[in-house]
């Protein structure tokens, strides 16, 4: 390989801007959430009026609190094919708690209990 032919920088540059591109990319989408209510006018923030707390939910309680969606849906289907009735409630911090009756939640628990969620 002659030293004077410098083709041999374009493929470790193309693959270096690539990996730039796609980290400014990623980096994007997953901090675009954490900008989307600087400006104070959170009309959710302080939950509905009734609780005192933002985390009480009444006569539910919190079977399993995830980040992913998909994962608080499926949590909510094992239970359903359990006959646990549960819901979900998303949290202001975007996190998905999956609610069941105070009776049910040792039950629930001990079901995903072997989930990531938990």
């Amino acid at each position: 390989m002659a030293s004077g032919n410098s083709w041999y920088l374009i493929g470790p540059l193309v693959a270096v801007g690539l990996v730039a591109l796609l980290g400014a990319v990623f980096w994007r989408m997953g901090l675009y959430w954490t900008f989307a209510h600087e400006d104070g006018t959170d009309r959710y923030a302080d939950g509905l009026a009734i609780f005192a707390d933002p985390d009480d939910y009444g006569l539910l309680c919190p079977a399993a609190v995830t980040d992913d969606a998909d994962l608080a849906e499926e949590i909510q289907r094992l239970l359903g094919e359990a006959g646990i009735r549960a819901t979900q409630a998303v949290a202001r911090d975007g996190r998905t708690a999956v609610l069941v009756f105070a009776e049910e939640v040792e039950e629930a628990r001990r079901l995903v209990g072997g989930s990531p969620a938990l």
